[in-house]
């Protein structure tokens, strides 16, 4: 896909509000939005999450606003003057129900009353309304809550989302570098990993153009699924390092999940079980032009701060025989 010069792209000095745009999808998400000559108003309870991003802006091409999304009048206050805007909210923790299930609609009806051209809305795959997760449940309100208030909304719903700088791939990347035997927990989930760069690519689309992709759900999966097993197994390749993965029964993983302290929480567990990949029942990034990219066309490069003495260790080929040799 050929983006357009900032000076004739379709948002080009368009002002469009990017709730929680200093999180890691918002970080890409803005860049790409920047880049194609719009002005960017990030939103967030912690508007300094977003200050890395200042040298990336022109003079008076990035604001930042300190916005409870639970509250209409920081709303308004958010959306003032705002031409386009992007909900990137998320989290498993909190009242997920308020903020992410009835803060989108309010969200979405302030924009419409102030006439706001178009609204992406970023959700996950797999909501659903009568889901034991939480998570699920609130995701499938607040798609329903945007639709109902900004019928021309466009609606992502995006796998497992990684990148350099993810909370994915970096937790199970450290494990592996420190124990020689970790557990997999759903270790034949199979998950569709969808490269952050191509998601902001997506949202950057949708919002140029909802003529075409407004009132529609996209799922946006990247080009192969993987199990859990494959993923944990790519990573220690990538590392250059020989580890031991048992497979966790289900049982256990279930009752792991629901202890207190624990790093995976029963939400979590409930929609790793099920998996992440695209049904095939909705619009795919084909019909917004855009190719995903594969998870390994940039895990080694990543996996080099991991590796055993960085980029000035061993080949992984050889790392593993010496690895096997001692």
């Amino acid at each position: 896909m050929t983006k357009p010069s900032p000076d004739t792209a379709p948002l080009n000095d368009a002002l469009i509000t990017v709730f929680g745009g200093g999180g890691f999808i918002g970080n890409y998400a803005v860049q790409s939005l920047l880049s194609r000559g719009a002005r960017v108003r990030i939103a967030s309870r912690n508007p300094s999450s977003g200050f890395a991003l200042k040298p990336l802006a022109n003079l008076g091409q990035l604001q930042f606003a300190h916005c409870d999304i639970t509250k209409d009048d920081s709303l308004k206050a958010a959306l003032h003057e705002a031409t386009h805007v992007v909900n990137l909210v998320g989290g498993f923790s909190g009242d997920l129900t308020q903020l992410m299930g009835e803060a989108p609609g309010r969200m979405a009806a302030i924009a419409s009353a102030n006439g706001v051209k178009s609204f992406v809305h970023v959700s996950a795959i797999g909501p659903d309304a009568d889901s034991s997760a939480d998570y699920a449940r609130a995701k499938a309100l607040g798609e329903q809550s945007v639709l109902d208030a900004f019928p021309t909304a466009t609606i992502l719903r995006p796998s497992i989302v990684f990148g350099k700088d993810d909370g994915f791939l970096n937790m199970f990347a450290g494990m592996i570098e420190m124990l020689p035997a970790l557990p997999v927990f759903g270790p034949d989930a199979k998950l569709q990993l969808v490269y952050v760069d191509d998601v902001a690519g997506a949202i950057a689309v949708a919002l140029e153009d909802p003529a075409a992709h407004g009132g529609h759900v996209y799922e946006l999966g990247g080009p192969e699924q993987l199990s859990m097993m494959e993923i944990n197994q790519r990573v220690a390749t990538a590392q250059g390092r020989t580890r031991r993965f048992i497979a966790m029964p289900d049982p256990l993983s279930g009752l792991f999940a629901s202890l207190p302290g624990t790093p995976m929480s029963k939400d979590q567990w409930t929609l790793l079980k099920a998996g992440s990949t695209v049904s095939g029942d909705a619009r795919t990034f084909a019909e917004l032009g855009i190719t995903p990219r594969p998870l390994g066309l940039f895990l080694d490069k990543w996996m080099t701060r991991y590796r055993k003495f960085g980029r000035f260790g061993l080949s992984n080929e050889r790392s593993k025989e010496r690895e096997s040799a001692a």
